[in-house]
């Protein structure tokens, strides 16, 4: 099913929340909605479900306008961050429920109950703990039984509000591992809130980065990632250092005017001594010790990491090149470059920076 949103507002008194927010996902696509909290992501996800009513603006499904259709009309399954089962009942019948209360007309037989209930326990693989109570169940394994009911009622849409956020990182990334498969073996259209960069990028076929109510950027998590459309979506999504200076003719200089720390900024070619920022991976940093005739940024090494295949280093601008004295910059190198070059805390070093996106003020 698709769903189409048109000019969705919503205030909460002196609160904009949502900010004529139009967006059309299509049948059997996985979304996440992205942004940090209080970005109005949850709020649409609620208005789409009928939870919650829009001060204006439309949602279709598949065409036809559902904005007035209550909740239980809808076909939507929700499954929220804290599990919402029933204690007091077993597994089978927290997954049971939906099939339990429908009309007397649309109810199924009890052997037709059982038979999917079992059948969606498979699914979800905890098929063994049918009789056992959700006290008795691990996190991961209450979330998935959270799904599996609301999958029994064969939603036409399934919405997903933080549902791994009250986990440990371990139990998390498998779980969105897991829901992956699981979406593209039933192929239902999927949308799923998060302000984890890492889950929405990893699990969903688009991305929807939201801030303050309204969308930043629509696209495929690579897209999103390498051509981020604002300076607010490439800071959010994952590590990166700022820098202030200044671009012409298709470069960046960082810095005060008296510096020759340069990065490339071709989508600014015709711009023409205009304020700007840069926005450097910590990746994208060339990293050696200091040389009074070197042409970097000066740094000295505040505290280094090293785990795995990965150093990542804190280290301290000295001011000398126009940037604030302090300034904390991170960079990433091989731990192998680390310690083959015998980095040590306290170290004066120079940065360069390999790649920067850059956008004018």
């Amino acid at each position: 099913m698709s769903i189409e949103i048109r000019n969705i507002h919503k205030q909460f008194g002196a609160f904009q929340a949502l900010g004529n927010v139009s967006l059309d996902i299509h049948s059997g696509e996985l979304i996440a909605l992205l942004g940090p909290s209080g970005c109005g992501k949850t709020t649409l996800l609620r208005i789409i479900a009928g939870l919650e009513n829009a001060d204006s603006g439309t949602i279709a499904f598949s065409g036809e306008d559902t904005t007035h259709v209550h909740v239980r009309e809808r076909q939507v399954g929700f499954v929220f961050q804290h599990y919402a089962l029933f204690r007091h009942m077993t597994v089978f019948e927290n997954v049971a429920f939906g099939l339990r209360v429908k009309p007397r007309g649309l109810r199924p037989s009890d052997a037709d109950i059982s038979k999917k209930v079992h059948e969606l326990l498979g699914l979800v693989q905890l098929d063994w703990l049918a009789d056992r109570y959700p006290s008795q169940l691990s996190g991961g394994q209450r979330q998935r039984i959270a799904l599996a009911r609301a999958l029994a009622v064969e939603p036409k849409v399934l919405l997903l509000d933080e549902p791994f956020g009250a986990l440990d990182a371990k139990v998390r990334k498998e779980l969105r591992r897991w829901l992956r498969r699981l979406h593209d073996e039933l192929n239902v259209t999927t949308i799923f809130v998060t302000h984890d960069q890492e889950e929405a990028l990893e699990v969903s076929d688009r991305v929807v980065v939201m801030n303050h109510g309204q969308i930043e950027q629509i696209g495929a998590p690579q897209q999103v990632w390498e051509e981020p459309a604002s300076s607010f979506v490439y800071g959010f999504l994952g590590d990166v250092n700022q820098f202030k200076g200044h671009v012409q003719n298709g470069q960046m200089r960082i810095g005060s005017e008296k510096q020759n720390i340069y990065v490339a900024s071709p989508e600014h070619s015709q711009t023409h001594a205009s304020e700007a920022l840069a926005y450097v991976r910590p990746y994208d940093f060339d990293v050696r010790r200091y040389s009074p005739a070197d042409e970097g940024i000066v740094v000295q090494l505040e505290r280094a990491v090293v785990v795995g295949p990965v150093a990542r280093m804190e280290l301290l601008s000295s001011g000398e090149q126009g940037i604030d004295e302090g300034k904390l910059i991170e960079a990433q190198i091989p731990a192998s470059l680390f310690h083959q070059q015998g980095f040590k805390e306290g170290e004066t070093l120079v940065l360069s920076p390999r790649r920067a996106r850059v956008f004018v003020n």
